[in-house]
């Protein structure tokens, strides 16, 4: 197999410039396509429109999106798809990535072969004029030949004609309808088929002795014909509460509902070209006429049935297969009025048409084999609801300063439909209007939520870790999680990120985001119990703020009151230390801490931990800069780790100097000299810029905060992306202003100040 480059691991969890380099580092794009990407110049502009179709007025933009993990042949993928439903994305990327554990995809494809029809009516003698047309076979071949003389040169052009016989129903009378085969090669040929049919058409006639009507190609490919195959061990389809060869019979039984029911096979085949269509539409060919000859296809034995098989091979494995006709194209028109076209076939990596319908018809069977594999077990909705539900919340006109909040309750109404996201969204409004009176009371519902704080390293990251001090404070975004019972199963749902999974029941089989809330659920006894973990996130995902963390402690909690477990402080801090371990591999303890206790601290790691209260007795302004481009603690941390392995004095000598710059900001805050402490963070900036855990990123907005009044400025938390914390003497406004100015996002704090429920 070639170097693995349609495997990057947790693709999804990246932002979107994220992605775009993960790829270009790859090879996947060359410095063009990279730099077109990452600027959204890529799209197709309102003069390049205007000259593809008539009345252009604007152009519609459409999500393009990048399918992971596929192998065909032995050759990995990445798939450009565009299309504008919720998970068929993420429904490639995890068949394929089940499917490459087994070898991958097998494709093959027939010749390139394009249908032309001509019919001729008025005939006075059938058999003659068939018998006329096969003497002259190979005349009116040369002819549909002579013009495109350059595709023969390729390889392609007519190969033969076909003769068929229909009544004309409106009269009864017979027709003859001559099909001219020809081999576009990587052309879509449409318009090349079309032209050799209208200029055979005079010579037709006059062989015929009736009269030739329509003259245009069929979209129904049925001599170009992609197939794929895939065979799936057993062992590997069970997870989530069933078994492997309860996941493959009830995949097969699916599939055999469609085989033989048109209106099952309807919606079996559509999620057949959920995969197809958006490839079609990527690499800019005609996804209407391959939907129409992929039905046509699905019906030619007169009843309309499934396109693809599934059964299972002696040995017990899955076994899946697809034979659909496409006949698809990789130059042409619009390579030139397209510019997203051509990038996509770069990066997608096809070197003939008859490739790309390989990849398609694996890409197809790919995205049949998730969808039933969900129908056959956890049952499909529930993969889409929140992603539904973004939807849904969109097309209700949510301002974005409360679409989070009404998304989360959309979803615990159970009713995510547009009028009840409107209805939310007035009651939304009313509270936070109410709330400038005075606070409101907490309902039932909030009281029984756990909750964790978010927070800022201020001094000491990377070095605590190493045993040395840091100081810490709380912010006020917090992450909130409520515990129901559930009928069975173990069900964590976050809206605000996408995320809907069923826990497995099994530590080993849990995938990466489930592990540290499987790790908690383990320890309390609790993983047998069916339950539904809902998390209302404020704390943005990794970006240094400690989210993990707080959502640990916020699920701990959650627990502790839904099953009144009579948890302490240091109990649910302990539990939440345990899954941080699992998330991060290495960490000190500090983000549990204060995730749990939601005060300052000074902290410094050991058996026990050293953790006091930092009295702050002026809070202190603060502004977060955030930059959007999440940062792996787990990564960083083993980056520097590496790095002190091979030179282990020098990096102890780094590491003291850092906490002697955290011992000296103690004294800075309680005396509330806030421009040492300034000194001190940039300082310590420095030295985190040199243990290369900085970003360019981060160094912009340490810059601009800078630049703009803040008496220092440094990267906190990990590293590697995710955030600054900036202090200010008094007006944090310029530093706000000018963050959000540069494209990134700021929120402005006060450091010490007490939060509610702290």
């Amino acid at each position: 197999m070639s170097q693995d480059r349609s495997r990057i691991p947790e693709f999804y969890k990246l932002s979107v410039e994220e992605r775009v380099r993960a790829v270009y580092e790859r090879g996947v794009l060359n410095a063009s396509d990279f730099r077109a990407l990452a600027s959204g110049r890529h799209t197709l502009d309102l003069a390049a429109a205007d000259k593809m179709i008539e009345n252009v007025v604007g152009v519609m933009g459409l999500p393009l999106g990048l399918g992971m993990n596929l192998v065909v042949n032995d050759k990995q993928y990445i798939v450009p798809m565009v299309v504008e439903e919720p998970s068929v994305v993420a429904a490639l990327g995890s068949a394929c990535k089940l499917v490459r554990t087994s070898g991958g995809f097998s494709a093959t494809a027939t010749d390139p072969i394009l249908i032309g029809q001509i019919q001729i009516v008025n005939l006075k003698d059938i058999e003659s004029a068939k018998k006329a047309l096969r003497a002259h076979r190979r005349e009116i071949i040369n002819l549909a030949n002579s013009f495109h003389p350059k595709m023969v040169a390729r390889g392609g052009g007519a190969r033969e004609i076909e003769l068929h016989v229909h009544p004309l129903p409106s009269s009864g009378k017979p027709m003859l309808v001559v099909h001219l085969l020809v081999d576009t090669r990587d052309a879509m040929g449409a318009n090349l088929v079309n032209g050799m049919c209208e200029g055979v058409a005079p010579l037709i006639e006059s062989l015929s002795g009736g009269e030739v009507f329509l003259r245009i190609l069929s979209n129904l490919t049925d001599r170009s014909l992609a197939r794929a195959s895939c065979r799936i061990p057993v062992d590997k389809l069970g997870g989530r509460g069933y078994t492997g060869q309860q996941a493959r019979d009830g995949i097969i039984v699916a599939a055999d509902f469609a085989t033989v029911d048109p209106y099952r096979a309807a919606t079996h085949n559509k999620g057949i070209m959920n995969g197809i269509d958006p490839i079609a539409i990527a690499t800019g060919n005609d996804w209407r006429a391959i939907e129409a000859g992929a039905h046509a296809y699905a019906a030619r034995g007169g009843r309309y049935s499934s396109l693809t098989a599934w059964s299972a091979a002696e040995n017990g494995d899955l076994c899946g297969s697809i034979e659909i006709p496409i006949k698809v194209g990789i130059v042409g028109g619009p390579l030139e009025s397209n510019p997203t076209v051509a990038l996509n076939l770069r990066l997608l990596g096809v070197e003939s048409a008859t490739e790309l319908a390989q990849v398609m018809a694996a890409v197809g069977l790919a995205q049949n084999f998730a969808a039933i594999r969900a129908l056959a077990t956890e049952g499909i909705q529930k993969g889409h609801m929140t992603l539904h539900a973004r939807s849904v919340v969109t097309a209700a006109g949510a301002p974005k300063e409360v679409f989070d909040e009404v998304l989360d309750r959309v979803i615990q109404s159970g009713v995510v439909k547009v009028w009840k996201a409107q209805e939310i969204v007035n009651e939304v409004r009313e509270e936070r209007q109410a709330q400038t009176a005075g606070p409101r009371k907490r309902t039932s519902r909030e009281a029984a939520m756990g909750v964790g704080y978010g927070k800022v390293v201020i001094l000491g990251e990377h070095a605590v870790v190493y045993g040395r001090h840091a100081i810490a404070a709380p912010i006020p975004m917090t992450i909130k999680a409520l515990v129901e019972d559930y009928e069975e199963g173990i069900h964590l749902i976050i809206p605000r990120w996408g995320v809907e999974y069923q826990l497995s029941p099994h530590a080993q089989d849990r995938r990466s985001f489930e592990r540290p809330a499987g790790v908690m659920l383990d320890k309390l006894g609790l993983s047998g119990r069916g339950m539904r973990i809902e998390v209302f996130p404020e704390v943005p995902r990794s970006m240094g703020l400690g989210g993990s963390a707080a959502m640990a402690v916020a699920i701990v909690r959650a627990l502790d009151k839904h099953f009144k477990l009579g948890l302490s402080d240091a109990e649910v801090n302990a539990l939440a230390f345990e899954s941080e371990k699992v998330a991060h591999g290495n960490p000190s303890g500090i983000d549990n801490t204060l995730a749990c206790y939601g005060r300052p601290i000074v902290f410094r790691p050991g058996e026990p931990p050293l953790v006091e209260p930092l009295n702050i007795r002026t809070p202190i302004p603060a502004v977060i800069g955030i930059t959007g481009y999440e940062g792996l603690t787990a990564k960083t941390v083993g980056r520097v780790r590496e790095a002190w392995l091979k030179d282990q004095k020098l990096y102890e000598r780094i590491f003291d100097q850092i906490d002697a710059l955290t011992l000296r900001g103690v004294q800075a805050i309680q005396d509330n000299d806030l421009k040492l402490l300034g000194e001190l963070m940039n300082i310590c900036h420095g030295m985190l810029n040199a243990l290369q855990v900085s970003t360019p990123e981060l160094e912009k907005l340490v810059d601009i905060s800078r630049e703009n009044g803040a008496l220092g400025a440094k990267l906190t938390g990990g590293g590697g992306g995710g955030s600054i914390i900036a202090i200010c003497e008094a007006d944090t406004s310029p530093v706000v202003n000018a963050i959000r100015a540069a494209g990134f996002q700021a929120v402005p704090v006060m450091l010490g100040a007490k939060l509610n429920g702290a």
